[in-house]
């Protein structure tokens, strides 16, 4: 009997251990994200009020948060473009010492024009960070690992790190100013010895501005790119108008780009309706303005928590769904179940139909969070290097725009089911788009300038 001949041995398939950088990246995007979001989280809880109380009217105070959405929103594709040409880290740089002059002005400022100044060098602060240290991540970890580098765990920690700051710092922005005034007099002695500049509601705000220079140095000191070529003025008033055209286009040419920006459009109705109708629900169901806001509040800190565990639960949703595709389709189609259930339970304030609000508030922002990781996992494979914060600026461009429209659209109809289920619609429209599976290439596609 003839002996068979040895076969070689099969190498064992095992993952490939991680360069140190990717973990290292990994890690201070993650410091990032916190830190970038930590400062909004202190102010959310007592803006309106401070404004309030420094003798502002309600459409005044409307009229601020209106600049600073319109401000954002011009900026959007510009900065996102200088962060392409100029890079990530300074342009986070500079975002960060806007936000420590803009927060202090908001702090410190008593008088409407210092004010509006404060919220637009804070709008535009928010416009250079849009989308720039998410760009930063994945330059660094496809420059360690190639364009075929996993992103998804890296952008769901981020995403994690985001909610939980912003929950954080709602918390600690609406116990801060209670603290002050509880205690033996320290609010009142704050205000007296600052000749009225600084009151416990203002506390939180410059907190933040202290944050933001823990931020600015971070960045400059930890953060670093992978080599690019050196820009000058030319170079960058040329490039960035280039960049943003180039941007433009690739959700014109891209099946799958278009797809992103389309869901975030519809995500932007849904989150629209969630900030114009949810007060108005905790007033109704506490019985008085000032316990709905303290409810309000408190379930805006859940939907940031629920956020941070559908994000941390992104990469778990693709490995379960089969594909990134299919993660987007079951977790948005939660989202729309989520918006459809707040509007079945929109007239009335019923202790179980009340209970069901809430688990339909909870889950859409755990989709939402489970989601988002996936979407620009997607799309940076389609998308080079050279357009990446542009085209992450498009995408948030379009979720603020339609849900700037939404807003209009719903403070016209009439509280109650309604305007949820219209909302819940286009977010379960946005849902059916993923039903058909992409060609999911991690080559980006280029485009001609």
């Amino acid at each position: 009997m003839t002996e068979l001949p040895e076969l070689p041995e099969l190498p064992e398939l095992r993952e490939q251990p991680e360069p140190p950088g990717v973990r290292t990246a990994r890690r201070r995007y993650v410091t990032v994200c916190a830190l970038l979001w930590l400062p909004p989280g202190l102010a959310m809880a007592s803006m309106v009020l401070l404004f309030s109380e420094r003798g502002m009217s309600l459409a005044a105070v409307a009229g601020l948060f209106a600049a600073h959405s319109l401000t954002v929103a011009a900026l959007e594709l510009p900065t996102g473009g200088l962060s392409d040409v100029l890079g990530r880290r300074p342009v986070l740089a500079m975002a960060g010492a806007l936000n420590v002059v803009a927060f202090a002005l908001v702090g410190l400022g008593t008088t409407a024009w210092v004010l509006t100044a404060g919220m637009v060098l804070m709008s535009a602060a928010r416009a250079l960070a849009s989308g720039t240290a998410e760009a930063w991540y994945v330059d660094t970890v496809q420059a360690h690992s190639g364009p075929d580098a996993e992103l998804r765990t890296g952008l769901a920690r981020g995403g994690s790190a985001t909610s939980a700051a912003l929950a954080a710092g709602l918390l600690l922005g609406g116990a801060l100013p209670w603290l002050l005034g509880a205690g033996p007099g320290l609010g009142a002695r704050l205000s007296e010895a600052t000749s009225g500049a600084v009151l416990p509601l203002s506390v939180p705000v410059l907190l933040g501005a202290a944050l933001r220079v823990v931020f600015v140095c971070y960045v400059l000191t930890v953060l670093r790119e992978p080599p690019r070529p050196p820009a000058t003025l030319r170079s960058v008033l040329r490039g960035v108008p280039v960049t943003v055209l180039g941007g433009l286009r690739l959700g014109g040419r891209d099946a799958l780009v278009r797809r992103v920006l389309l869901t975030a459009a519809a995500v932007g109705s849904a989150l629209a309706a969630i900030e114009l109708l949810m007060p108005g629900r905790t007033v109704a169901l506490t019985g008085a303005t000032g316990s709905g806001a303290l409810a309000y509040a408190a379930l805006s800190c859940a939907g940031f928590l629920c956020g941070g565990v559908g994000s941390h639960l992104a990469p778990l949703a693709a490995r379960v769904a089969g594909s990134g595709e299919r993660a987007v389709l079951v977790c948005l189609g939660a989202c729309a179940g989520g918006v459809l259930l707040l509007g079945a339970t929109a007239s009335t304030t019923h202790l179980l139909a009340t209970a069901l609000a809430v688990v339909g508030f909870c889950l859409f922002h755990l989709g939402i969070g489970a989601a988002s990781p996936n979407e620009n996992d997607l799309l940076h494979r389609r998308v080079p290097s050279a357009q990446r914060a542009t085209a992450l600026s498009v995408q948030s461009l379009a979720l603020q725009l339609v849900g700037a429209l939404t807003g209009l659209v719903l403070g016209t109809l009439r509280p109650g089911p309604l305007p949820w289920l219209l909302t819940g619609a286009v977010l379960l429209s946005g849902a059916l788009l993923w039903l058909r599976r992409a060609d999911v290439r991690s080559t980006p596609v280029t485009t001609a300038t």
